[in-house]
C-alpha cells in the first residue's frame, strides 16, 4: 500500500465487516464535506445522482450508514485532516 512508501502508521477498518456508524461519520464530516465522501461515481450512488442538489446532508448522511458502498474510500484521518479517496501526494502530509 502506497502508505507503507511513506512510513504511515494506519489502521484499517473494514466498513462493510464492521457498518460505520452515523457518529463516526459525523466524526469524519468535521474535517470533509459531505459531498466529497458521498461516492457519486459509485453505481449504488446512480439512482440518487437526479436528486444530487435535493437532497440534505442529514439524508446522505443516512444513505451512507445504511449503505457504505455510497461512501468514497479510502478516507484516511490523520493530524485533524482527512484525506479522502487515494491521493498519493496527500499521504506524505500524515508521515509521524
Amino acid at each position: 500500500m502506497a502508505l507503507d512508501e511513506y512510513r504511515v502508521n494506519y489502521e484499517e477498518l473494514d466498513i462493510f465487516k464492521n457498518r460505520i456508524t452515523r457518529e463516526e461519520l459525523e466524526k469524519i464530516l468535521l474535517y470533509s464535506s459531505v459531498d466529497e465522501i458521498f461516492s457519486w461515481s459509485s453505481p449504488s450512488a446512480r439512482k440518487y445522482k437526479p436528486d444530487r442538489y435535493k437532497l440534505e446532508d442529514s439524508e446522505l448522511i443516512s444513505l451512507m450508514v445504511k449503505e457504505p458502498r455510497l461512501i468514497r474510500r479510502p478516507i484516511l484521518l490523520g493530524h485533524d485532516r482527512v484525506i479522502v479517496g487515494f491521493k498519493n501526494k496527500s499521504y506524505e502530509l500524515l508521515q509521524d
